[in-house]
């Protein structure tokens, strides 16, 4: 009988203890991980106006003014698809348009682009491949030099 109460005794203890476990099971992995992406569409990211505002380097310049819907997305993980730009021997661009159509080449505005940084090794890419890429968003409302949208930690999820 006192062997069967230490038993009881030793797991009621043992029950207790593992109640103050850091490792919670009902936990969920970081959710951004598990993300599904929200498409972003090359119609969405023209929704854009610009502001005439001084430059300290440039004098007066068009600053863009990012629509609530993409500055919610900020950090967030997208899926958008276009042709690739090669930019130099190192990177490339996500376009709304081929080479000889996209901002810096055609009649197309800033707005039609994408900065890319993927994600590891950068792949070798030919100019004016459709592809589908998965990363992180981010927009850049301030720097000039820079690009107005980026897909950071990219993946190219689909290629043609």
């Amino acid at each position: 009988m006192l062997k069967k109460i230490f038993v009881a005794a030793y797991c009621g203890l043992a029950v207790f203890l593992m109640s103050f476990s850091t490792n919670n099971t009902t936990e969920k992995p970081s959710e951004f991980y598990y993300q599904k992406p929200t498409e972003v569409t090359w119609k969405l990211l023209g929704q854009i106006d610009f502001v005439k505002k001084k430059n300290p380097h440039y004098g007066e310049v068009m600053y863009p003014m990012i629509n609530g819907t993409l500055k919610a997305l900020q950090g967030k993980k997208i899926k958008a698809s276009g042709f690739i730009v090669p930019i130099d021997s190192k990177s490339y661009a996500l376009s709304k348009n081929v080479f000889a159509q996209c901002f810096f080449c055609g009649n197309a505005g800033p707005e039609t682009i994408m900065g890319i940084k993927f994600k590891g090794n950068t792949p070798r890419l030919k100019t004016d491949t459709y592809v589908t890429i998965e990363g992180t968003f981010r927009y850049n409302a301030d720097d000039i030099d820079d690009w107005i949208y980026h897909i950071e930690n990219a993946v190219i999820t689909h290629q043609k």
